[in-house]
């Protein structure tokens, strides 16, 4: 009984995620950057990687917080988001609409993605996180948006051209009107969108608070290690609102942002959403145990997708279609089937 009770609300959180995404954080974020006169590709590398990823790094800061050394489940969650961004994620994006990616901005993000995941392993190999961990994660993460806001000045090239889609209204129909209607009964106009913006980020990390205690019981319940629990099920929860913005703006033909907002939101949840909520708790004189003996086999696995991708992109000529999303899906099944066969 109790199972399903929890159950329920972890789905429950991910319905709402998913809708505050739809319905206002994606218009949000597009009025921002236009105030901020972003190139599309900067706009998914930076606020809707970070907007997006939130979710990590709430679920990151309170499992770090609770009591019963928890942080596994952050490190877990964000190991397992990664893991979707650039497998599932990408893979959808593909799959929705065949695009050309500009691989200027793509080689920016790999590249960083690449140095993140490497200063992953080198923490969990070490067996627990320190200071300068956490320092440096920071540290890498600021000079990553100093890049993105140059990137184009030191290698010009032409941001992409798209047709601007109309956000779903609160009155369509569909399965999700109950939700619908009560999000746009809290939200105020959307003609407030930074208030929006702002409201969908505490809206966020309360549902990642409710995500973080329910997955903690079913883990006991079942008496399944927290690391798988935040591996897969935490992990694809927390993605849905990366999920939802990049399969709205691939729709809209910005491959770019696609892709720039997943491996983006990868970069943002490593470096800050680890980075961040670890040295706080550092700092206050708590020791980060990294999860090494469940978590490196995924962290590897996690360093070999982004190889894979480049591989995929490269002989591809930057094209991303049905081909390249077959493949990335398959790899994320495959991951997926292979943590329930580990159980």
């Amino acid at each position: 009984m109790y199972i399903f009770i929890y159950s329920l609300i972890l789905l429950l959180c991910f319905i709402f995620l998913a809708r505050i995404v739809d319905l206002f954080f994606i218009s949000s974020l597009d009025k921002i950057s236009r105030d901020l006169k972003m190139s599309s590709d900067a706009a998914g590398a930076t606020l809707m990687a970070v907007g997006s990823s939130a979710p990590e790094l709430f679920v990151a800061l309170f499992a770090v917080i609770k009591p019963g050394d928890h942080q596994v489940i952050g490190i877990g969650s964000i190991v397992g988001s990664a893991l979707f961004n650039i497998l599932f994620i990408v893979g959808a994006a593909a799959m929705v609409k065949q695009a050309t990616l500009n691989k200027i901005p793509i080689l920016r993000d790999l590249l960083f993605y690449l140095i993140s995941v490497a200063l992953l392993l080198w923490a969990i190999w070490n067996g627990h996180f320190s200071l300068l961990n956490a320092s440096v994660f920071l540290i890498v993460y600021i000079a990553y948006v100093v890049a993105v806001i140059y990137w184009k000045k030191w290698f010009p090239y032409k941001d992409s051209k798209f047709v601007q889609e109309e956000q779903p209204g609160c009155k369509e129909p569909g399965i999700f009107n109950v939700f619908d209607r009560l999000l746009c009964f809290i939200f105020p106009s959307k003609k407030k969108y930074y208030l929006v913006f702002f409201i969908s980020i505490i809206i966020i990390a309360a549902l990642s608070w409710v995500l973080v205690e329910a997955a903690v019981e079913i883990s006991v319940l079942l008496n399944i290690p927290e690391a798988i629990i935040a591996l897969t099920v935490l992990a694809i929860g927390t993605s849905i609102p990366d999920l939802m913005s990049s399969v709205i703006v691939a729709k809209q033909g910005r491959g770019e942002m696609a892709v720039s907002n997943a491996i983006g939101s990868n970069i943002f949840d490593i470096l800050v959403g680890l980075g961040f909520p670890f040295l706080i708790y550092i700092l206050f004189g708590g020791v980060i145990d990294s999860g090494k003996s469940d978590l490196m086999t995924s962290s590897l696995i996690l360093f070999a997708s982004v190889i894979v991708l480049f591989i995929l992109l490269v002989s591809s000529r930057w094209k991303v279609g049905k081909v390249t999303g077959l493949v990335l899906l398959s790899l994320y099944l495959f991951y997926v089937i292979r943590e329930i066969v580990m159980l």
